[in-house]
This record gives structure tokens, sequence and C-alpha cells, in this order.
């Protein structure tokens, strides 16, 4: 009976032990084995057993992207001006023997570079430059931890300058020079747009003289050829008269009797002298002493 109840217990033990040295890694993680306190293996993803009391896991690595925000570090410009940076370092582990076994604190290690790295970076710039040159610190910045990170087994992603906080006296002055600066640039734009303004009347001013000037040149035009065309007429009229009274072999009489039609017609107008040609005066005493003789033989 007591044979048998050690030997349930041994057999109890033997499974508890293989149980409990049974490991199964989680996706995205790897751990480190120790056998004897020496590095032995990395067990990636899958079911694992360990030999008891000589294997040991040492280290379990998350292989997924971390990301460290670190506090604001006061630096100094290239013209003395002390700003606070914050930034964000993305970074993942590529090796996890060398993470395990590279640095003593690996994220200890990397604030303290990336700290070391800003100042001599922000150094070499001044406080305008720092502002607008978020792009090259942050290049600058991950190409410097890359490199050192390599031996430890950590990959640097990206880093990012999440905050500059420049002094409260420096924020109120460059908040004025901005403030000034778009009043320029407001009143730079008002006198742009008066001035194209004015452009456009004279340009509308001066279109519209040239159009009255054109006008006025046409109508002066067409009254021109009304009044030569009348004159043509006129002269056509004229001369086909003259053509008909030569083509109807007209006596002297008849042209007489024509030039005292004429006169008739000037006579009625508005002149205040008018010049009798001899022939009709000639007539007109024909006339009156035809008249004469007519009235003694009545008697």
């Amino acid at each position: 009976m007591l044979s048998i109840i050690s030997t349930i217990i041994l057999i109890a033990i033997v499974v508890g032990l293989i149980v409990t040295n049974i490991r199964i890694v989680p996706q995205a993680n790897a751990y480190v084995l120790e056998r004897l306190g020496a590095y032995h293996s990395t067990w990636q993803v899958g079911l694992h057993f360990k030999i008891p009391l000589i294997d040991k896991v040492a280290r379990k690595v998350s292989l997924k992207e971390h990301v460290i925000d670190f506090p604001p570090q006061p630096v100094i410009t290239k013209d003395n001006v002390t700003i606070e940076i914050d930034t964000v370092v993305y970074f993942q582990i590529t090796d996890p023997k060398l993470y395990a076994y590279g640095v003593e604190n690996p994220m200890a290690a990397i604030e303290n570079l990336t700290a070391t790295t800003l100042r001599n970076i922000i150094g070499e710039l001044e406080l305008d430059g720092t502002l607008t040159s978020r792009e090259h610190i942050n290049s600058k910045i991950r190409l410097v931890l890359d490199e050192a990170t390599d031996a430890w087994g950590i990959k640097i992603n990206r880093v990012e300058v999440k905050n500059i906080n420049p002094p409260a006296d420096i924020q109120m002055a460059m908040e004025k020079q901005m403030r000034a600066e778009r009043e320029r640039r407001e009143a730079i734009l008002r006198a742009e747009g008066e001035k194209k303004s004015a452009i456009l009347i004279a340009e509308g001013n001066k279109e519209a003289v040239i159009l009255e000037a054109e006008a006025s040149k046409q109508a002066a035009i067409k009254a021109a050829e009304g009044e030569a065309e009348a004159i043509l007429m006129v002269q056509k009229a004229t001369a086909d008269g003259i053509r008909m009274l030569s083509e109807a072999n007209a006596t002297k009489e008849v042209l007489t009797i024509k030039s005292l039609e004429a006169f008739e017609k000037a006579a009625d107008g508005q002149a205040t002298k008018i010049i009798i040609p001899a022939e009709i005066q000639g007539m007109a005493g024909l006339a009156s002493s035809l008249t004469e003789i007519v009235q003694g033989t009545r008697e």
C-alpha cells in the first residue's frame, strides 16, 4: 500500500514538472532561453519544452512596434535661446538576444541618446530655423538612434518632434511679429486691390472715350457720305434735265422761260440781295413795253 502511494506521488511530481515546463509562445513574442545561466536559444511562436532546473526563460520580448513619449528636454539654440522639445520615438525589437544582453536598460539608453542628439542638432540651428525644420530634426535624430541601437537589437522606425516650446517672452515677441506681418500683408493686398481697381477704371474711361470718338467719326463720315450722295443726286438730276432739254432741241424762248422759273424759285428764298442776269432784265423790259402798247391800243 505504501509503495502504491509513493508511485502515485512520483507520477504526480513528474506530470507536474512536465506541465510546468511546457511553454507556448504567443504571436509577436519571443522568449530568450538560458541553460545553466548561459544563453541557449530564442523561442519563436509555438509550443516549447524546457528542461526542469536547467533551462530558464530569461526574458520575454514583445516584437510589436513600441512608442515612447519622452518628457520635454531643455535645449539651447545657436542664438542662445532656451527652448523645451519633447519627442516621440517609434521602435521595434528585431533581435531578442541583443535586446536582452546588449544594454542594461534599453528605454533609458534610448531616452538619454535622444536628448544628447537633440541638443547637438538644435545647437547648430537658430530659433527660427528650429521652428521650421521639424523634418530635418526628425530625420537626423532617427539616423543617429538607428545606428546606435543596432547593437541592442532595436530598429528605430520613426522619430517625431511633438512640441517645441519657446520661453513666454519669446512667444509674445513672435506673436507680435506675426501680427505685424499679417497687417503688412493686408495693407499690401489692399493697396494692390486699389491699384488694380484704379487701372481698370482708367482703362474703362479710356475705352469709353475711344468708342465715343469712333462713334463721332463714323457719324461724321455717314453725314458727309449723305451730303455727297445728295449733291451727286442733284447734279445728276440737273445733268439729266439739261440732257433732256438738249435732246428736245429747246428754243431760246423755252430756255428763257426756264430761267424765269428758276428766278421765281430764287426770289421765294430768304436772300436779301438777288442778282438778275442781263437776259432776264431784257425780257422784263420787253414784257413792260408790250404791256404799254396793248393798253394804248385799247384806249
